[in-house]
């Protein structure tokens, strides 16, 4: 079954299976995107320090 929106990598007709993409190739390029820094969220940069140091227990 396909719906009606293109897989957002390569615009082919997604699949149930692999929804949202068409294939597990696409899934797949889509999740090495987010590792080796293709997307990105919005905001300024973290330092490492800042990382560390953070107190995520009392984080909204």
């Amino acid at each position: 079954m396909t719906t009606s929106k293109p897989c957002p990598i390569c615009k082919k007709a997604r699949t149930e299976e692999f929804t949202p993409f068409c294939s597990q190739r696409c899934k797949d390029r889509d999740l090495a995107r987010w590792f080796g820094d293709g997307y990105a969220v919005p905001g300024r940069p973290a330092s490492p320090e800042e990382i560390a140091t953070a107190d995520w227990d009392k984080q909204d």
